[in-house]
């Protein structure tokens, strides 16, 4: 059964930085897609950040330059460093794997950029 669990997430000053986590259960990490979204309350889910089995990477315009996502198939793990967070960037994060014809998502993790 596959698994996502977020971590991370927390209360920063705009200017500041926060580095998520998200660890996959399972035996099929290695062999997907995984990426962050984030969701604002009465919004649509939007991409962030996505990287595939390559290491390939995509980044919403909004986080280019500030955000990277990486990934370590030993550890089971997809990251998402956030630099130089805005106020705009608080949301929830959610971790998104996609293997095959199936998505899993995790549980979320607020972020909230204030001073």
């Amino acid at each position: 059964q596959v698994q996502l669990v977020e971590s991370g997430g927390g209360l920063v000053q705009p200017g500041g930085s926060l580095r998520l986590s998200c660890v996959v259960s399972g035996s099929v990490f290695r062999f997907s897609l995984t990426g962050w979204y984030r969701q604002a309350p009465g919004k649509e889910r939007d991409l962030v950040a996505r990287i595939d089995v390559f290491g390939n990477t995509i980044y919403a315009d909004s986080v280019k330059g500030r955000f990277t996502i990486s990934r370590d198939n030993t550890k089971n793990t997809v990251f998402l460093q956030m630099n130089s967070l805005k106020p705009e960037d608080t949301d929830i994060y959610y971790c998104n794997l996609r293997y095959m014809d199936t998505v899993y998502w995790g549980q979320g993790t607020q972020v909230a950029v204030s001073s």
